[in-house]
């Protein structure tokens, strides 16, 4: 073995990969626009039959009255909570101390809005009804993610979820949902999304996460609110001359793959066993309740990594390119189960995790 080698080269070479759809190359949207005539129109600033059809499909789909798309989750987030607070007259909402909001965007919401933020719940759970209730402080609107991803896709039982929605109408609080993985948590609800959306005020969807597209998000509610997002979209620059590179792939992978959800999700139940027999590694969930969970070692990264590539080179099994370090003798890593694991032979998938649990053992001495 190289020691010169990196995990990520290691994953990089292996010859199967657990998670994912596979490579994000170009060959992603090629695929995509195979069927598309060359004479379909470009949408133009936000308006065209490519983008008003899509924005309709996805409206209907998430039970709203209309959808805006647009170039990134970050925009649309952002920009919902302003569009709220203003109605509120409130500069305040609520949400979880690892929201995507508070910890990946630079206090965008809080430099560029100025909006004041309220962190329910510890880093480590889930918002609670009772979190909700104990608020000291008045808010405009509280953002819940489906799932929560920093904390391996955890979920509150949907009768909490009805729960706090039900709360907050009576409070007046509006009630927004970060779905940015939202399809991947239907098949443990059994519900459908637009049953889960009309629980919110206003919906948040990536079109590139379980979906698989290029790029973007759709942001979905009452025609008011979609027609006021426009223009914040506008102000943000977001109203790019044509948006249809990202439109087409959204279209082509959401029908491709939205009803492959609940397979999704029996195969991370299914891999989170199997990691779950290896010694010093556990899952978080330990049951998954999506398609994403993390995967835990009780070793730290550096001592974790030279095990995982002689597991790669040696079957040709791919598990992450990356751990992040989670103390002083713990590390992890996200695991989000797509199109590659069920290509898999199960004999391989069953020899890498002897080897990992292996590999473990011998560890600890």
């Amino acid at each position: 073995m190289d020691h010169k080698t990196t995990l990520q080269e290691a994953f990089n070479e292996t010859s199967v990969q657990l998670a994912g759809h596979g490579k994000r190359d170009a060959g992603v949207l090629k695929k995509a626009f195979v069927d598309i005539e060359d004479t379909l129109s470009s949408d133009m600033y936000g308006e065209g039959k490519v983008i008003s059809d899509f924005e309709a499909e996805m409206a209907e789909v998430l039970g709203k009255e209309t959808a805006v798309f647009f170039p990134s989750g970050t925009m649309a987030q952002q920009i919902a909570l302003r569009i709220w607070c203003d109605r509120k007259e409130l500069k305040t909402v609520a949400y979880h101390p690892l929201s995507h909001l508070e910890i990946h965007e630079q206090d965008g919401l809080k430099e560029l809005h100025h909006i004041r933020t309220v962190l329910l719940a510890d880093k480590d759970r889930l918002i609670t009804l009772d979190d909700v209730k104990n608020m000291e402080t008045n808010i405009a609107c509280l953002l819940l993610e489906l799932p929560q991803r920093e904390i391996g896709g955890q979920l509150p039982e949907y009768d909490e979820l009805e729960a706090i929605s039900a709360y907050c109408r009576k409070q007046g609080i509006i009630l927004h949902l970060d779905g940015a993985r939202l399809f991947e948590v239907l098949p443990y609800y059994g519900k459908t999304a637009a049953e889960v959306c009309s629980l919110f005020d206003s919906v948040y969807i990536s079109v590139y996460k379980g979906i698989g597209g290029i790029a973007g998000a759709v942001l979905a509610g009452s025609r008011d609110f979609t027609a006021e997002s426009k223009i914040w979209k506008r102000r943000h620059g977001g109203d790019l001359i044509s948006l249809y590179p990202y439109i087409i792939p959204a279209r082509h992978y959401f029908r491709q793959r939205v009803d492959k959800m609940g397979q999704y999700y029996e195969e991370a139940m299914e891999l989170a066993v199997l990691f779950n027999s290896c010694a010093k590694v556990s899952t978080l969930p330990e049951v998954p309740v999506s398609n994403m969970f993390h995967v835990r070692f009780a070793l730290p990264a550096e001592a974790v990594e030279p095990l995982l590539i002689k597991l790669y080179e040696e079957t040709g099994v791919g598990l992450t390119g990356r751990l992040k370090n989670t103390g002083d003798q713990s590390c992890s890593f996200e695991l989000s189960t797509g199109d590659l694991y069920g290509s898999i032979p199960k004999d391989k998938v069953k020899a890498a995790f002897a080897l990992l649990d292996k590999l473990m053992q011998e560890a600890q001495h």
